[in-house]
């Protein structure tokens, strides 16, 4: 079996004229998004050049306050995003957010690395780099998705939500079934992707590993390692993120606190 083949510069960039499709279909549908596109694609492209080179060095320095660095930065970023993208108040959420994917990560992190791969040495940036981007980055869609259902749920069911309050129900008990609605909703992607890998989908991690030139049995084995890892830290971190989110956003007496910074 052959090791990854190398890609030209060339050959990427005469890939990237297939782009002029989805410009094609932007033009003639009129979905005014050719800034969108544009900026998306240059930010893509510029972010991960940078984070190649940076990988690069990373990988030869292997040092554990350089990985923890890192690993510090893609979680405050991406708990970032995941507010921005909610279009909810930093101030109220980010922390909550923060602590959600955290607390759902390091001990999947510390599991999988002194359990199951034990990499030499333990902190191996080759392993805890990408792994941790997997994790972070499946949860991210996740927690978007319930952080908006859970407020949205606030303002079109205030009334629902009052008339508990008005019964004698704490605010936790009024607002739980618009939690667990949030969090089937947040779930149901994952869920079904799950349920359709190796049928409808082969999904990335594992190709990557068998265009790497991996043994597709090895392959495989990493692949569903991950996707219970996804599975487990996205069910913490919902969990934790929308909890936290309502003790910090609505005060004792029920009042909602954050509210959606645009509609």
């Amino acid at each position: 079996m052959q090791s990854a083949l190398d890609i030209s510069w060339l050959n990427l960039g005469v890939f990237s004229l297939t782009l002029l499709i989805p410009y094609g279909i932007n033009k003639y549908y009129q979905l005014n998004l050719t800034r969108e596109f544009s900026i998306s694609l240059l930010r893509m492209a510029i972010q991960l050049v940078l984070v190649g080179l940076y990988l690069e060095f990373v990988f030869q320095q292997n040092s554990l306050l350089l990985n923890i660095a890192w690993l510090s930065i893609m979680t405050i970023v991406g708990a970032s995003a995941i507010v921005s993208r909610a279009k909810l108040p930093r101030k109220f959420i980010l922390p909550p957010v923060t602590v959600g994917l955290l607390v759902g990560l390091l001990p999947i992190l510390i599991l999988l690395f002194t359990v199951i791969i034990k990499p030499e040495p333990v902190y191996s940036a080759q392993y805890l780099i990408p792994l941790s981007g997997m994790l972070l980055g499946n949860s991210l869609s996740g927690n978007i998705v319930a952080l908006q259902n859970l407020f949205t749920a606030f303002e079109q069911r205030k009334g629902e939500y009052e008339a508990a309050l008005s019964l004698g129900a704490s605010p936790s008990y009024a607002a739980a079934p618009f939690v667990r609605e949030a969090m089937q909703k947040a779930l149901a992607p994952i869920l079904a992707s799950m349920a359709t890998t190796g049928i409808v989908t082969l999904p990335g991690m594992m190709t990557g590993q068998i265009l790497g030139g991996a043994s597709p049995m090895l392959a495989i084995k990493y692949q569903i390692i991950i996707l219970i890892a996804i599975f487990v830290m996205m069910s913490i971190s919902l969990t934790l993120s929308l909890q936290l989110s309502l003790k910090r956003a609505i005060t004792k007496e029920g009042r909602i606190l954050a509210k959606f910074l645009e509609k």
